[in-house]
C-alpha cells in the first residue's frame, strides 16, 4: 500500500478533461477500467490499487492545488483519499457512479475542511516572477493581476468557489459538479451566477488593469 501511494505529486496543469476523450466511447472505455480495477481493488489487488492511483492522482493532485494553493497540502489530501479508497475498498459500490466523481467529491470534502483550519500563511509559497520574453516591469504587473485574480476567487464562499473551479478550471459540466457536490444542477447553477457575480465585484477597481494585463504584447 505505502509503495504504490508513497507520492502523488504531479504536474498540477492537467485537466480533468482531455479535448480526445471528452465524451463518447473513450470516456466508457475509461469507467469500464476503473471498475474493473476496483473489483480487484475490493480483493486486496495491491497492483489495481497502483494503476488506479496511477490513472487519477495527477488530476486528483492538480484539483486540490488549485482549491488550497498549497502543494503539500494538495498532496496529503490525495494520499488521504486514496488510503480511504483502499480502508473502505470491501464497502464500494461498484458502478454506481463513475470512481471519478467519487474521488473528486472526497478531494473537495478534504479540501473545504483544511480551508476551515487556521494556517499560517507560508512566505517561501510567495509565487516568484517567471522567466520569458517580457521586460521586468510586465512581469510583475502580470503577476500582480494573477494574484489579483486569486485573490477574488480565495474570497468566494467554500461552495462558490468549489464550484467555480470545478466548472471553469476542471471544464466539468454542471450536471458533473452536482454529482461531485451531492446537490442539484439548479443548485449548482445558482452558486456559480453568485460566484461570477462576487468576482465582478471584487474585481471592479482593477477591470480596466487585469484587461490590459492579458491583452498586452
Amino acid at each position: 500500500m505505502a509503495a504504490a501511494a508513497s507520492s502523488f505529486r504531479v504536474d498540477a496543469s492537467v485537466s480533468l478533461v482531455s479535448p480526445v476523450e471528452g465524451e463518447g466511447a473513450a470516456v466508457r472505455r475509461a469507467r469500464d477500467e476503473d471498475d474493473r480495477l476496483l473489483e480487484r481493488i475490493a480483493n486486496d489487488d495491491r497492483d489495481a490499487f497502483a494503476r488506479l492511483v496511477e490513472r487519477h492522482a495527477d488530476r486528483g493532485f492538480a484539483l486540490a492545488l488549485r482549491i488550497l494553493k498549497n502543494a503539500d497540502d494538495a498532496d496529503d489530501v490525495v494520499q488521504d483519499s486514496f488510503l480511504k479508497l483502499w480502508t473502505h475498498r470491501k464497502r464500494m459500490e461498484i458502478g454506481r457512479a463513475k470512481f471519478s466523481t467519487w474521488l473528486y467529491r472526497v478531494i473537495t470534502n478534504r479540501c473545504i475542511d483544511l480551508r476551515r483550519k487556521p494556517v499560517m500563511d507560508d512566505l517561501d509559497a510567495t509565487p516568484e516572477v517567471a522567466d520569458g520574453q517580457e521586460d521586468a516591469p510586465t512581469q510583475m504587473h502580470r503577476a500582480s493581476m494573477n494574484s489579483l485574480l486569486e485573490s477574488a476567487l480565495a474570497k468566494l464562499p467554500d461552495q462558490q468557489r468549489i464550484a467555480v473551479i470545478l466548472s471553469y478550471h476542471e471544464s466539468m459540466s454542471n450536471a458533473e459538479i452536482a454529482e461531485v457536490m451531492e446537490t442539484t444542477v439548479m443548485a449548482v447553477e445558482s452558486l456559480l451566477k453568485r460566484g461570477r457575480q462576487h468576482l465582478r465585484r471584487h474585481l471592479a477597481q482593477a477591470e480596466d488593469d487585469i484587461r490590459q494585463s492579458f491583452t498586452r504584447d
